[in-house]
Protein backbone atom coordinates (compact mmCIF):
# COMPACT_ATOMS: atom_id res chain seq x y z
CA UNK A 1 0.00 0.00 0.00
CA UNK A 2 0.77 3.76 -0.35
CA UNK A 3 -0.29 6.65 1.69
CA UNK A 4 -0.71 9.87 -0.64
CA UNK A 5 -0.86 12.98 1.01
CA UNK A 6 -3.15 15.82 -0.96
CA UNK A 7 -3.13 19.77 -0.53
CA UNK A 8 -6.22 20.75 -2.24
CA UNK A 9 -6.50 24.87 -2.94
CA UNK A 10 -10.83 25.67 -2.17
CA UNK A 11 -11.10 25.65 -6.46
CA UNK A 12 -10.24 22.00 -6.59
CA UNK A 13 -10.68 20.09 -3.21
CA UNK A 14 -14.09 18.61 -3.54
CA UNK A 15 -13.03 17.44 -7.05
CA UNK A 16 -9.98 15.80 -5.41
CA UNK A 17 -12.05 14.46 -2.71
CA UNK A 18 -14.33 13.06 -5.07
CA UNK A 19 -11.43 11.09 -7.43
CA UNK A 20 -9.99 9.63 -3.87
CA UNK A 21 -13.35 8.72 -2.21
CA UNK A 22 -14.28 6.99 -5.94
CA UNK A 23 -10.87 5.35 -6.50
CA UNK A 24 -11.91 1.51 -6.11
CA UNK A 25 -8.57 0.67 -3.82
CA UNK A 26 -8.37 3.84 -1.99
CA UNK A 27 -9.36 3.27 1.96
CA UNK A 28 -8.71 5.00 5.13
CA UNK A 29 -9.91 8.26 3.39
CA UNK A 30 -9.64 11.69 5.44
CA UNK A 31 -10.38 15.66 4.63
CA UNK A 32 -9.44 17.85 7.15
CA UNK A 33 -11.49 21.27 5.55
CA UNK A 34 -9.35 24.56 5.85
CA UNK A 35 -6.21 22.40 7.56
CA UNK A 36 -3.38 24.02 5.17
CA UNK A 37 -1.17 26.97 4.89
CA UNK A 38 0.90 27.95 1.99
CA UNK A 39 -1.18 27.26 0.08
CA UNK A 40 -4.09 27.68 2.07
CA UNK A 41 -6.63 24.49 1.11
CA UNK A 42 -8.19 21.41 2.56
CA UNK A 43 -5.48 18.44 3.29
CA UNK A 44 -6.86 14.79 1.87
CA UNK A 45 -4.81 11.62 2.78
CA UNK A 46 -5.69 8.27 1.89
CA UNK A 47 -4.30 4.69 1.42
CA UNK A 48 -4.19 3.08 -1.92
CA UNK A 49 -2.91 -0.13 -3.16
CA UNK A 50 0.24 0.26 -4.95
CA UNK A 51 -0.73 -0.78 -8.68
CA UNK A 52 -3.11 1.64 -8.70
CA UNK A 53 -1.06 4.66 -6.68
CA UNK A 54 0.26 6.09 -10.25
CA UNK A 55 -3.16 6.04 -11.41
CA UNK A 56 -4.85 7.91 -8.40
CA UNK A 57 -1.82 10.30 -8.73
CA UNK A 58 -2.79 10.73 -12.63
CA UNK A 59 -6.27 11.36 -11.93
CA UNK A 60 -5.76 14.00 -9.49
CA UNK A 61 -2.76 15.52 -11.35
CA UNK A 62 -5.57 16.20 -15.01
CA UNK A 63 -7.81 18.30 -12.18
CA UNK A 64 -4.70 20.84 -12.34
CA UNK A 65 -3.61 19.59 -8.83
CA UNK A 66 0.42 19.74 -8.93
CA UNK A 67 0.17 23.41 -10.03
CA UNK A 68 -2.10 24.95 -7.04
CA UNK A 69 -1.75 22.23 -4.84
CA UNK A 70 0.51 19.07 -3.91
CA UNK A 71 0.51 15.08 -4.28
CA UNK A 72 3.09 13.69 -2.06
CA UNK A 73 3.40 9.74 -2.13
CA UNK A 74 4.98 7.52 1.33
CA UNK A 75 5.31 3.25 0.86
CA UNK A 76 3.52 1.62 3.98
CA UNK A 77 5.35 -1.25 5.10
CA UNK A 78 2.72 -3.06 6.71
CA UNK A 79 -0.73 -1.96 7.47
CA UNK A 80 -3.00 -4.16 9.49
CA UNK A 81 -6.01 -3.92 8.07
CA UNK A 82 -8.80 -6.21 6.08
CA UNK A 83 -10.20 -3.24 4.35
CA UNK A 84 -6.54 -3.06 2.75
CA UNK A 85 -6.34 -6.75 2.07
CA UNK A 86 -9.78 -6.73 -0.36
CA UNK A 87 -8.35 -3.64 -1.70
CA UNK A 88 -4.84 -5.21 -2.78
CA UNK A 89 -7.33 -7.99 -4.07
CA UNK A 90 -9.48 -5.75 -6.11
CA UNK A 91 -6.31 -4.63 -7.71
CA UNK A 92 -4.81 -6.67 -10.61
CA UNK A 93 -1.58 -7.95 -10.27
CA UNK A 94 1.13 -8.26 -7.27
CA UNK A 95 1.99 -5.24 -5.09
CA UNK A 96 5.96 -6.50 -5.78
CA UNK A 97 5.39 -5.91 -9.67
CA UNK A 98 3.66 -2.18 -9.01
CA UNK A 99 5.32 0.77 -10.24
CA UNK A 100 4.65 3.78 -8.86
CA UNK A 101 5.65 6.36 -11.77
CA UNK A 102 6.01 9.16 -9.46
CA UNK A 103 8.91 7.31 -6.84
CA UNK A 104 10.76 6.04 -10.17
CA UNK A 105 10.57 9.66 -11.51
CA UNK A 106 12.34 11.16 -8.31
CA UNK A 107 14.92 8.65 -7.46
CA UNK A 108 16.08 9.20 -11.00
CA UNK A 109 15.81 12.58 -10.90
CA UNK A 110 18.01 12.84 -7.82
CA UNK A 111 20.58 10.14 -8.76
CA UNK A 112 20.89 11.89 -12.27
CA UNK A 113 21.96 15.42 -10.90
CA UNK A 114 25.82 16.31 -11.44
CA UNK A 115 26.96 16.95 -7.85
CA UNK A 116 30.00 16.72 -6.01
CA UNK A 117 29.26 13.36 -3.86
CA UNK A 118 28.61 11.90 -7.59
CA UNK A 119 31.84 13.08 -9.12
CA UNK A 120 33.24 12.17 -6.34
CA UNK A 121 31.84 8.54 -6.14
CA UNK A 122 32.72 8.08 -9.44
CA UNK A 123 36.47 9.18 -9.44
CA UNK A 124 36.83 6.79 -6.10
CA UNK A 125 35.40 3.93 -7.74
CA UNK A 126 37.45 3.98 -10.82
CA UNK A 127 40.76 4.60 -8.30
CA UNK A 128 39.77 1.35 -6.66
CA UNK A 129 39.17 -0.34 -10.05
CA UNK A 130 42.66 1.13 -10.98
CA UNK A 131 44.41 -0.32 -8.16
CA UNK A 132 42.31 -3.42 -9.45
CA UNK A 133 43.99 -3.93 -12.54
CA UNK A 134 47.14 -2.68 -11.80
CA UNK A 135 47.54 -5.58 -8.84
CA UNK A 136 45.25 -7.85 -10.85
CA UNK A 137 42.74 -8.39 -7.65
CA UNK A 138 39.45 -8.96 -9.20
CA UNK A 139 38.03 -8.83 -5.62
CA UNK A 140 39.15 -5.26 -6.05
CA UNK A 141 37.35 -4.66 -9.23
CA UNK A 142 33.94 -6.31 -7.75
CA UNK A 143 34.25 -3.50 -4.96
CA UNK A 144 34.54 -0.52 -7.68
CA UNK A 145 31.39 -2.23 -9.11
CA UNK A 146 29.31 -1.46 -5.92
CA UNK A 147 30.77 1.85 -4.89
CA UNK A 148 30.51 3.26 -8.50
CA UNK A 149 27.31 5.30 -9.01
CA UNK A 150 26.80 5.36 -12.69
CA UNK A 151 23.55 3.34 -13.05
CA UNK A 152 21.63 6.63 -11.61
CA UNK A 153 22.59 8.56 -14.51
CA UNK A 154 21.97 5.65 -16.83
CA UNK A 155 18.50 5.04 -15.50
CA UNK A 156 18.08 8.61 -15.75
CA UNK A 157 18.39 8.37 -19.55
CA UNK A 158 16.36 5.78 -19.57
CA UNK A 159 13.16 7.39 -17.69
CA UNK A 160 13.80 10.35 -20.07
CA UNK A 161 14.07 8.47 -22.78
CA UNK A 162 10.33 6.60 -22.35
CA UNK A 163 8.80 9.61 -20.24
CA UNK A 164 10.23 12.33 -23.02
CA UNK A 165 11.66 14.86 -20.05
CA UNK A 166 14.27 17.02 -22.12
CA UNK A 167 15.31 18.20 -18.94
CA UNK A 168 16.49 14.66 -17.11
CA UNK A 169 17.74 13.63 -20.33
CA UNK A 170 20.18 16.23 -20.10
CA UNK A 171 21.04 16.33 -16.47
CA UNK A 172 21.83 12.31 -16.98
CA UNK A 173 23.85 12.94 -19.71
CA UNK A 174 25.82 15.44 -18.00
CA UNK A 175 26.60 13.72 -15.07
CA UNK A 176 27.82 10.83 -17.58
CA UNK A 177 29.76 12.88 -20.13
CA UNK A 178 31.86 14.85 -17.18
CA UNK A 179 32.07 11.25 -14.71
CA UNK A 180 33.24 8.98 -16.93
CA UNK A 181 36.35 11.75 -18.24
CA UNK A 182 37.20 12.82 -14.90
CA UNK A 183 37.07 9.36 -13.39
CA UNK A 184 39.57 8.40 -16.18
CA UNK A 185 41.60 11.05 -16.08
CA UNK A 186 42.08 10.28 -12.25
CA UNK A 187 42.80 6.75 -12.90
CA UNK A 188 45.47 7.37 -15.52
CA UNK A 189 46.93 9.98 -13.35
CA UNK A 190 47.35 7.43 -10.78
CA UNK A 191 48.61 4.98 -12.55
CA UNK A 192 51.54 7.15 -14.04
CA UNK A 193 52.27 7.70 -10.38
CA UNK A 194 52.47 4.36 -9.32
CA UNK A 195 54.75 3.72 -13.00
CA UNK A 196 56.79 7.01 -11.74
CA UNK A 197 57.49 5.34 -8.50
CA UNK A 198 58.10 1.89 -9.63
CA UNK A 199 54.67 0.42 -7.79
CA UNK A 200 53.42 -0.90 -10.81
CA UNK A 201 54.06 -3.80 -12.99
CA UNK A 202 56.69 -2.51 -16.29
CA UNK A 203 53.70 -3.78 -18.70
CA UNK A 204 50.35 -4.97 -18.65
CA UNK A 205 50.90 -7.90 -20.92
CA UNK A 206 48.34 -10.95 -20.64
CA UNK A 207 50.78 -12.85 -18.25
CA UNK A 208 51.03 -10.10 -15.59
CA UNK A 209 47.80 -9.79 -15.41
CA UNK A 210 45.13 -12.52 -16.55
CA UNK A 211 42.35 -12.06 -13.65
CA UNK A 212 41.64 -8.66 -15.24
CA UNK A 213 41.88 -9.29 -18.53
CA UNK A 214 38.27 -9.48 -19.80
CA UNK A 215 37.74 -6.31 -19.19
CA UNK A 216 39.64 -5.01 -22.27
CA UNK A 217 38.51 -7.90 -24.45
CA UNK A 218 34.17 -7.61 -24.93
CA UNK A 219 33.04 -10.15 -26.83
CA UNK A 220 28.93 -11.45 -27.45
CA UNK A 221 28.75 -12.34 -23.57
CA UNK A 222 29.98 -8.69 -22.68
CA UNK A 223 26.52 -7.65 -24.93
CA UNK A 224 24.70 -10.17 -23.31
CA UNK A 225 25.28 -9.46 -19.90
CA UNK A 226 24.92 -6.19 -19.98
CA UNK A 227 21.73 -6.35 -21.07
CA UNK A 228 20.35 -8.64 -18.37
CA UNK A 229 21.58 -6.51 -16.16
CA UNK A 230 19.88 -3.23 -18.01
CA UNK A 231 16.78 -5.03 -16.97
CA UNK A 232 17.43 -6.48 -14.38
CA UNK A 233 18.35 -2.91 -12.91
CA UNK A 234 15.75 -1.26 -14.43
CA UNK A 235 13.34 -3.75 -12.69
CA UNK A 236 15.02 -3.45 -9.12
CA UNK A 237 14.36 0.72 -9.23
CA UNK A 238 10.67 0.52 -10.65
CA UNK A 239 9.68 -2.19 -8.53
CA UNK A 240 9.84 -3.34 -4.92
CA UNK A 241 13.09 -5.36 -5.44
CA UNK A 242 15.51 -2.55 -4.73
CA UNK A 243 17.92 -4.90 -3.43
CA UNK A 244 18.91 -6.58 -6.16
CA UNK A 245 20.46 -3.19 -7.53
CA UNK A 246 23.96 -4.52 -5.48
CA UNK A 247 24.07 -7.59 -7.92
CA UNK A 248 23.44 -5.08 -11.44
CA UNK A 249 26.27 -3.37 -10.26
CA UNK A 250 28.37 -6.12 -9.77
CA UNK A 251 27.35 -7.74 -13.21
CA UNK A 252 28.54 -4.83 -15.53
CA UNK A 253 32.05 -3.37 -16.28
CA UNK A 254 31.35 0.02 -16.97
CA UNK A 255 33.47 1.66 -13.80
CA UNK A 256 36.06 -1.23 -14.56
CA UNK A 257 36.42 -0.51 -18.26
CA UNK A 258 37.19 3.71 -17.58
CA UNK A 259 39.53 2.60 -15.15
CA UNK A 260 41.17 0.35 -17.68
CA UNK A 261 41.10 3.31 -20.49
CA UNK A 262 43.07 5.56 -17.84
CA UNK A 263 45.77 2.72 -17.23
CA UNK A 264 45.90 1.90 -20.58
CA UNK A 265 47.11 5.31 -21.74
CA UNK A 266 49.09 6.00 -18.91
CA UNK A 267 51.82 2.73 -20.39
CA UNK A 268 50.56 3.66 -23.71
CA UNK A 269 49.49 0.10 -24.26
CA UNK A 270 47.06 1.54 -27.24
CA UNK A 271 45.96 -1.94 -28.02
CA UNK A 272 44.40 -2.38 -24.49
CA UNK A 273 43.08 1.50 -24.69
CA UNK A 274 40.57 0.85 -27.65
CA UNK A 275 39.42 -2.76 -26.31
CA UNK A 276 38.38 -1.38 -22.90
CA UNK A 277 36.84 2.23 -25.04
CA UNK A 278 34.77 -0.39 -26.59
CA UNK A 279 34.15 -2.52 -23.71
CA UNK A 280 32.80 0.84 -21.84
CA UNK A 281 30.94 1.45 -24.48
CA UNK A 282 28.84 -1.84 -25.01
CA UNK A 283 28.13 -1.93 -21.71
CA UNK A 284 26.77 2.23 -21.96
CA UNK A 285 25.05 1.75 -25.14
CA UNK A 286 23.35 -2.55 -24.07
CA UNK A 287 22.21 -0.94 -20.70
CA UNK A 288 20.39 1.79 -21.90
CA UNK A 289 18.96 0.08 -24.54
CA UNK A 290 17.35 -2.89 -22.11
CA UNK A 291 16.60 -0.58 -19.45
CA UNK A 292 14.38 1.67 -22.07
CA UNK A 293 12.96 -1.21 -23.31
CA UNK A 294 11.87 -3.00 -19.84
CA UNK A 295 10.50 0.86 -19.21
CA UNK A 296 8.88 1.50 -21.82
CA UNK A 297 7.08 -1.90 -22.06
CA UNK A 298 6.20 -1.27 -18.17
CA UNK A 299 4.48 2.01 -19.78
CA UNK A 300 2.34 0.54 -22.33
CA UNK A 301 1.25 -1.91 -19.47
CA UNK A 302 0.52 0.51 -17.28
CA UNK A 303 -1.51 3.00 -19.76
CA UNK A 304 -3.55 0.20 -20.31
CA UNK A 305 -4.08 -0.34 -16.90
CA UNK A 306 -5.53 3.48 -16.50
CA UNK A 307 -7.54 3.03 -19.86
CA UNK A 308 -9.27 -0.08 -18.07
CA UNK A 309 -10.40 1.40 -15.25
CA UNK A 310 -11.18 5.15 -16.87
CA UNK A 311 -13.60 2.77 -19.37
CA UNK A 312 -14.84 0.97 -16.02
CA UNK A 313 -15.62 4.15 -14.17
CA UNK A 314 -16.80 5.76 -17.53
CA UNK A 315 -19.61 2.64 -17.50
CA UNK A 316 -20.59 2.77 -13.89
CA UNK A 317 -21.41 6.82 -13.89
CA UNK A 318 -23.59 6.24 -17.12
Amino acid sequence: MVHVRVIAPPTLADAAHTAVRNHPTALNVVRLRGATERPAGDLILCDVAREDASVLVSELRDLGLEREGSIALEPISSLVSEAADRAEEVAAGSPADAVVWEQVETYTSESAELSFSFLAFMVLATLIAALGIVQDSQILIIGAMVVGPEFGPLAGVCVALVQRQRALAWRSFRALAIGFPLAIAAALGLAAILRATSSAPADLSAASHPATLFISHPDEYSVLVALLAGVAGVLSLSTAKSGALIGVLISVTTIPAAANVGVAAAYGDWSEFRGALAQLAVNLVALVAAGFATLALQRVLYRRRHARMRHARAGLSS
